[in-house]
């Protein structure tokens, strides 16, 4: 039987690996140890590891990494935190590889613990790109790191490859979230009210924001300026989502408190959960903010994303998404473009760079195959640059 151990530290990328953990978990060939960390396990971020209870998916490890502040210093020692814990947890566990997903600074830990135990990480949706953040150099560390490499479209399979990796550890299979989607039994409004205990407004805006990580004090700016445009729209259901546990995310809290006071069209929701995400996604009429699913997600359900600054810069976007600058005046010609009937009838026709579902599936039987080959051993497969 193989070991293999799975890391998940935030709701978003617990619900991109959802399937395959089950896949995993169901299959008799396999033991999986499933290690629960990050915001899973704080309550500001709505203890999302009773999602995975529900999944009725066991947990082996519970392991609390940060700490009640977000500065540098906070999520650096957070770090530390997941390299010495984790890696503790996987020289007990001894698994044969790591599954980690994306790029955030647990995931890093993970990757980090992994590599000096010379476990061979196989890791999902690396080659892509996001400019603003610091997740972009941890991205691509991880890569550099890992032995088997699950892409979500060719431009990022090129660009693992780029990165002096071996095609032949490289497969192209789509974003995992289609298939979280596809398989998500959504529900109808008068359900989705009754469960946020809302009735909702003629229109309906989803907004998530997360911290600007690679930039000095302009979280909160960028944000304030979106809220001063969002105060003009009181016949609108304003429905904000938590940010991430990323550096300086307390202001965000702090600014979302202050705007609910004023305006009873807007609510707080600490974790939605997937059926209550995606069935919002649905329903409403825009999505707002800075987050990867307003690109990768949101196009699946054509409906217009407005995606905020340079924290997304690089991803591949649909024609759905519009670009937006953090300036008032930006943000109010991009909210008017996104609800008019030009390009409301453009999002219908939008392309998805993102696959059309199965990924898991796929993953999971390349998985299967390679599993008692990985090493952590491997060279730098260099480009031919004509010099």
């Amino acid at each position: 039987m193989n070991k293999i151990s799975v890391v998940t530290g935030t709701r978003a990328e617990y619900g991109l690996l959802s399937n395959l953990i089950k896949l995993i978990s169901a299959d008799k060939n396999f033991n999986l140890q499933l290690i629960v960390t990050g915001s899973h396990l704080t309550k500001k971020h709505g203890n999302t590891i009773k999602e995975i209870q529900k999944d009725k998916i066991h947990i082996s490890e519970r392991i609390s990494i940060l700490k009640n502040s977000d500065s540098p210093m906070d999520i650096l020692s957070a770090t530390s935190n997941a390299i010495v814990k984790i890696g503790s947890s996987l020289k007990k566990f001894s698994p044969e590889a790591i599954i980690i997903l994306g790029d955030r600074f647990e995931i890093l830990g993970a990757a980090i613990s992994a590599q000096f135990l010379r476990i061979p990480i196989i890791h999902f949706h690396g080659g892509e790109r996001t400019e603003g953040l610091i997740d972009e150099a941890i991205r691509h560390s991880i890569t550099k790191m890992s032995a088997l490499h699950f892409v979500a479209n060719e431009i990022y399979k090129k660009r693992v490859i780029q990165l002096g990796e071996n095609k032949k550890n490289i497969f192209n299979v789509g974003g995992m979230g289609i298939d979280v989607i596809k398989k998500t039994t959504l529900l109808k409004k008068e359900k989705l009210e009754k469960e946020l205990k809302l009735v909702f407004y003629k229109k309906i805006f989803v907004i998530t924001f997360h911290p600007v990580t690679l930039e000095n004090n302009s979280s909160e700016l960028q944000f304030s300026n979106l809220l001063k445009v969002l105060n003009s729209y009181k016949d609108v259901s304003l429905i904000f989502t938590s940010p991430n546990s990323d550096m300086n995310n307390r202001i965000i809290f702090k600014l979302i408190t202050k705007f609910m006071k004023k305006n009873p069209n807007a609510s707080f929701h600490e974790s939605l959960g997937r059926k209550k995400y995606y069935s919002l996604l649905k329903l409403c009429d825009l999505v707002i903010g800075n987050s990867s699913s307003g690109i990768i997600e949101v196009p699946y359900f054509r409906k217009p994303t407005i995606n905020i600054g340079d924290r997304q810069n690089g991803r591949l976007k649909s024609s759905s998404i519009i670009d937006c600058k953090t300036s008032k005046k930006s943000l109010q010609d991009s909210i008017k473009l996104a609800l008019s009937k030009k390009f409301l009838d453009k999002c219908q026709k939008n392309t998805n760079y993102y696959g059309t579902g199965g990924a898991s599936l796929k993953s999971f039987n390349i998985i299967k195959k390679r599993i008692n080959n990985l090493t952590v051993k491997k060279p730098f497969n260099d480009i031919d640059f004509n010099i």
